[in-house]
């Protein structure tokens, strides 16, 4: 294979690094979800809309750690709030204004949050809003819809290695844009239901969104029924200056926020109704704990508060042109070029398949993900499944050399050899 070969040849020092970490950290990360066939690149620093790896190799990065670094790699803004805030100290046994004034400010652009709780991870965050909906309605039963990716907490695992049997019954998955399915799949467990959980946008589902229709029919079946609607905006809060509830004009009684609230660094939330909320009270008799070492922590919120002050409306009416000038080009190179692949575009967040049927993520010969090693030889970097998001520093020209990168990748992939 000749992309394998390629990479191989250009990525020694990475190899060293991953067969070095595999001696102390079991597959040579901490992050499944980084991991890619043969070995990740390991990279050794990122400015603006660059990364380079320990080889030296150069890419524009169009994943920007998994959507969280919307504004690129060391932005100035939020080096400086950083840096100031780690002059002052990096963390205490106290609360701090920081931490107030990110609250003040995803409560000005989430209406639907009326109190919010820092957590450091997507994963937490749903959890706790898990909980939140379970203590509130003194019910036992979630429900997720297909394809979903809330975190790697038991409560949205069930049915995969070390979680235990009984979970599944504590959940039950439910068909995508298909209220005559929700109907169905929940028919009978009503007075059970706590909550559903959906990703208005979803991303390990390859950038999927929902229809306004379909969310207000979960508003409505959810009030109908007593249970509460969470909307799991940790990675669609970055479509629109009111998050993806703001686009469809749906209020969820729950939101869950992580990536770009934390500026690149470890911060996520989880916020909504009042009355809800404020069953963490520790002022009330019998209030739910929730602890954490790292919780609200002063550097992330000075990195994240930094982040979306210079995201501005302006700033998300960009990168909604950007999106679609990247989807244009690559949907005009797959009907030319009569390519099987496919893209899905929703504000400047995307996702690219190629191969068979193009209707699931193809990871390419083996275990090799095709398209990502040809990005990444073409010099750009996107998740090994071919998703990715474009950053506000992105100029059309970045946007542009993209497309022309992913036409000429899936090309090479799937040119048929001629037989003399």
């Amino acid at each position: 294979m000749a992309l394998l070969d390629a990479y191989l040849a250009r990525t020694p020092r990475s190899r060293e690094l991953f067969e070095r970490a595999t001696r102390s950290l079991p597959g040579g990360s901490t992050r499944t979800t980084v991991f890619s066939a043969p070995y990740p690149p390991y990279i050794a620093a990122g400015e603006g809309l660059a990364i380079r790896d320990v080889d030296g190799n150069l890419y524009r990065d169009f994943l920007g750690n998994y959507t969280a670094l919307i504004l690129g790699h060391a932005h100035p803004a939020v080096v400086a709030a950083v840096e100031a805030q780690v002059r002052r100290g990096s963390a205490f046994a106290a609360p701090t204004e920081t931490e107030i004034e990110l609250a003040e400010e995803l409560r000005r652009r989430l209406p639907s949050i009326e109190r919010l709780r820092f957590t450091n991870s997507g994963t937490e965050a749903t959890m706790f809003a898990i909980r939140a909906a379970r203590a509130f309605t003194g019910r036992p039963l979630v429900a997720k819809f297909e394809r979903s990716y809330h975190g790697t907490h038991d409560g949205v695992m069930a049915g995969t290695a070390g979680v235990p049997a009984a979970m599944a019954g504590l959940a039950v998955e439910l068909p995508w844009e298909d209220a005559d399915g929700v109907e169905r799949a929940l028919r009978g467990h009503e007075r059970d239901l706590a909550a559903i959980i959906i990703e208005p946008v979803q991303g390990a589902g390859g950038v999927r969104p929902a229809s306004r229709d379909f969310l207000a029919f979960l508003r409505t079946f959810a009030d109908r029924h007593g249970a509460l609607l969470i909307f799991d905006e940790i990675i669609s809060f970055r479509v629109g200056p009111h998050g993806a509830q703001g686009v469809v004009a749906v209020r969820p009684d729950l939101t869950t926020l992580g990536k770009v609230i934390g500026g690149g660094y470890a911060l996520a939330a989880f916020g909504g109704r009042a009355d809800v909320m404020d069953l963490f009270d520790a002022r009330r008799a019998g209030s739910l704990s929730h602890g954490g070492t790292f919780n609200g922590n002063p550097v992330a919120a000075a990195a994240g508060l930094a982040t979306l002050r210079e995201l501005t409306p302006d700033v998300f009416v960009r990168l909604d042109a950007l999106g679609e000038r990247l989807r244009a080009k690559v949907a005009a190179a797959i009907g030319r070029d009569g390519l099987e692949a496919r893209i899905a575009v929703v504000g400047s967040l995307f996702q690219v398949w190629s191969g068979e049927g193009v209707s699931a993520v193809v990871t390419g010969i083996g275990d090799v993900p095709e398209l990502f090693l040809g990005l990444l030889l073409d010099g750009f970097y996107v998740a090994p499944r071919g998703m990715g998001a474009i950053p506000a520093i992105a100029t059309e020209s970045d946007v542009d050399a993209l497309a022309a990168a992913i036409e000429r990748v899936i090309l090479g992939m799937q040119r048929v050899p001629q037989v003399a």
